[in-house]
């Protein structure tokens, strides 16, 4: 149990040791860096959906315009020519303002309405991202991006002295350096989740999710509040969108941060837990780690073993959208709070249930 308890720090301490081990490989790796963006980005939507309870659907628009940030201040294409720390800071903070000006004037609407408004913004941002090929090159996407990653630091700087074996890169965005500063900003994004939970403002954040009412006649601001949570939000994802043009090294094709990755961060937050960062990150690497490895691996083991892998429909892969359909339905049906639920989400469902017997 006591394991079970410290899972969060054990899977961090075995991922930061995944390089050096003998099994090892770039092409696993460089998967495992993608994960944990996602799961920065799934982070930044459980601030908003989990601790304030605003269900936005267009989290990946905020994705993109992080991704699309870099890669206007790095590509050779512009005159700016930025380092990928600046860079990703400047992601962050274009991502969290647009996040609160297209927050503002929306935040009368509740629930449905709500949700409705933030997934058009969400096509909005996918319609313009296509359609300004003068910044964007369209469908194209930016690319190559090349940034060393502090200024002052050339982005071709040779590392060949640091490899430990031949899996290892010899430039900073390759594996598996790029891998550790992802993971290190994941665990950094996990604390900081943590004492924002404990802090002032985040009990008024999960005041505000259980009654909106009774926490204005407390004297709290929804407004500001909800804001709030929108700009460190949307911040994280654009963070995310930066790492993750980084690691491609282009904005790639802008179907990446459509609706449809909105919804799957949606679906990763509540198989994991509603509220809960541990729950969370099992949640990303539950349903993206099944999606981009496990699929994979399946596949290929099937193709060994019976032969099988020449049709679409004898492949894991190409039943995977009906086998994350039926356990959300499972979820929804038998444990609707998650698989790891913040302890007053589980308390609520619970009790309800035990009342209702």
């Amino acid at each position: 149990m006591s394991v079970l308890r410290h899972w969060v720090p054990a899977l961090f301490v075995f991922l930061a040791a995944y390089p050096f081990l003998p099994f090892a490989e770039a092409n696993r790796g460089e998967q495992f860096t993608i994960l944990f963006i996602y799961a920065i980005l799934a982070l930044g939507l459980n601030v908003v959906l989990g601790y304030t309870g605003v269900l936005h659907l267009g989290i990946a628009a905020f994705f993109g315009i992080g991704a699309y940030t870099v890669g206007i201040l790095t590509v050779p294409f512009f005159p700016f020519q930025q380092s990928f720390l600046v860079a990703a800071a400047a992601a962050a903070l274009v991502a969290a303002a647009v996040g609160v000006a297209t927050t503002a004037p929306i935040l009368r609407l509740r629930g449905d309405y709500l949700a409705l408004v933030t997934l058009g913004f969400g096509l909005i941002a996918l319609y313009a991202i296509r359609n300004l090929d003068a910044i964007t090159e369209g469908t194209k996407g930016l690319n190559p991006i090349d940034a060393g990653p502090v200024p002052g630091v050339r982005e071709n700087v040779d590392l060949s002295a640091f490899r430990v074996n031949d899996e290892w890169g010899v430039r900073w965005y390759k594996y598996p350096y790029l891998y550790f500063i992802v993971l290190g900003t994941l665990g950094a994004v996990m604390l900081f989740l943590r004492n924002l939970e404990r802090s002032r403002l985040g009990r008024a954040w999960v005041a505000l999710r259980e009654d909106e009412l009774a926490a204005s006649c407390m004297g709290l601001n929804p407004a500001r509040l909800k804001l709030a949570a929108i700009a460190i939000g949307a911040g994280l994802a654009g963070l995310a969108g930066a790492f993750y043009a980084m690691s491609l090294r282009t904005t790639g094709n802008p179907a990446a941060y459509d609706f449809t990755l909105s919804m799957i961060m949606v679906c990763c937050i509540i198989l994991g837990g509603l509220g809960n960062r541990s729950g969370v990150l099992l949640g990303v690497f539950l349903l993206m780690g099944f999606d981009r490895i496990a699929t994979n691996v399946l596949d290929n083991w099937l193709q060994e073993q019976l032969g099988t892998g020449g049709k679409n429909y004898e492949k894991v892969s190409g039943w995977k959208l009906m086998i994350f359909g039926l356990v959300l339905i499972l979820m929804m049906r038998f444990r609707p709070e998650g698989l790891l639920p913040e302890a007053r989400v589980r308390r609520e469902l619970h009790d309800a249930d035990a009342k209702a017997g």
